[in-house]
């Protein structure tokens, strides 16, 4: 049982890492930054890189010059 567990984590932890790098991967290529960089570095943790792209990449809280 307990092999039956480490393989089913391992599973999940593998597509997570995969599904970051693929989305890192193709949200910079479209954008035009390093893709090859993000999706690398995708694939090492989660979920820092996809935290540090959407934040100091994308830039998703940008003030706005409304006032």
């Amino acid at each position: 049982m307990n092999e039956e567990l480490s393989l089913t984590v391992i599973i999940l932890v593998a597509a997570i890492l995969l599904l970051q790098s693929i989305f890192l991967f193709l949200d910079a290529r479209k954008r035009n930054h390093n893709y090859w960089l993000w999706g690398i570095v995708g694939l090492i943790q989660a979920p820092m890189p996809t935290l540090f792209y959407l934040v100091f990449v994308r830039k998703i809280f940008r003030r706005s010059n409304d006032s």
